[in-house]
């Protein structure tokens, strides 16, 4: 199958940092997933961001669902693929 990315977006550095080990816990996966600050357009201010969890799923078979509910446990959601 296809590799597929799943994106978490969270609200701030450490909700992104718990959400990357409980997902790695979780799901058991081979890697961390990988935590990237994504600034707001315009803004400027570090409080204006957004992190995000990168997650791998190199099998495709991780649950949207579940990856969602992880998410929204640190107050974040889990971004829609076009």
């Amino acid at each position: 199958m296809n590799d597929v990315r799943h994106v978490l977006v969270l609200p701030d550095r450490d909700s992104a940092e718990d959400a990357a080990d409980e997902a790695s816990e979780r799901f058991d996966l081979p890697a961390r997933p990988q935590i990237v600050r994504d600034a707001l357009a315009g803004e400027d201010d570090a409080e204006d961001a957004q992190w995000l969890v990168v997650v791998n799923d190199d099998d495709g078979e991780l649950d949207p669902a579940a990856l969602n509910a992880l998410a929204e446990e640190f107050e974040g959601w889990l971004e829609e693929e076009d």
